[in-house]
């Protein structure tokens, strides 16, 4: 059986949601991208520093975005029946 970790099921969650809220200005495409862009800094940080450029941190990073645009999405949701 293969050995599935929590950054799978994170990354797999992201997915789905950056396709459910596709071609729409939303908090998970903007926040994916805004982890996308913390990512490269980041990784070019460790890259000045000698220890190379790595790609995963920029995945990692990109992966909290979207986590966290679902969140904004659903309080924002969560905000709009609590007023009705």
């Amino acid at each position: 059986m293969e050995y599935i970790n929590i950054w799978t099921i994170l990354t797999t969650i992201s997915i789905i949601s950056l396709l459910l809220f596709w071609g729409k200005r939303n908090a998970v495409s903007g926040s994916f991208t805004g982890g996308i862009i913390v990512g490269l800094i980041i990784s070019l940080v460790i890259m000045f520093r000698g220890n190379g450029f790595d790609w995963v941190v920029v995945g990692k990073a990109a992966i909290i975005g979207a986590i966290a645009g679902i969140v904004v999405e659903l309080l924002g949701r969560a905000g709009d029946r609590l007023k009705k």
